[in-house]
């Protein structure tokens, strides 16, 4: 394997990573593989550490006309799956954490809990559901809850004003 080729390579590389998506880097990659013959995918693999299955499927690409024309970047049905596709019992473990401490009237559509997202992550977690307080929430929304911001009640001396909010100060002489 020649060194200056693969240092050479990787500089080019280095040069352009930053503004490379998932799909040009895989084209760029195969590009200069071919147009370094035989051994091509060896030494851009030295030089990137793009895997070599990668560098071969731009290759495939390069060579398939339909592959250049699409604007996706992964095949359909790639990326993570939801949360409640991988764990079909997470909804209903939610639901059996969250009726206790519903509020709101049955009848009507508006429906809330006091317990916060991240403690209903960290229940779920606990009971063997690994999922973070943003998944809760997006469940929540789906089954038709409201998130309500916690607010402080007041205090008992018939004020209407937070302990809060800044006190008035008469302005000087007055």
């Amino acid at each position: 394997m020649d060194q200056r080729i693969v240092a050479w390579m990787r500089q080019k590389y280095q040069a352009l990573a930053g503004e490379l998506s998932e799909r040009s880097r895989r084209r760029w990659a195969a590009v200069e593989a071919v147009s370094l013959g035989r051994g091509g995918i060896s030494l851009l693999w030295a030089a990137t550490g793009i895997a070599r299955s990668t560098i071969r499927r731009g290759i495939q690409e390069l060579g398939d006309p339909e592959a250049l024309g699409t604007p996706r970047q992964r095949r359909p049905g790639g990326g993570r799956k939801p949360a409640e596709q991988r764990d079909p019992a997470l909804q209903r473990a939610l639901e059996r954490l969250v009726e206790p401490s519903s509020r709101g009237d049955p009848q009507s559509a508006l429906r809330w809990t006091c317990k916060s997202t991240r403690r209903l992550a960290k229940e779920l977690t606990d009971q063997g559901h690994p999922v973070t307080g943003m998944t809760v929430g997006r469940l929540l929304r789906q089954a038709g809850y409201s998130l309500q911001a916690t607010c402080r009640p007041s205090s008992g001396r018939g004020s209407r004003r937070s302990r809060w909010t800044p006190r008035r100060r008469k302005p000087w002489g007055i």
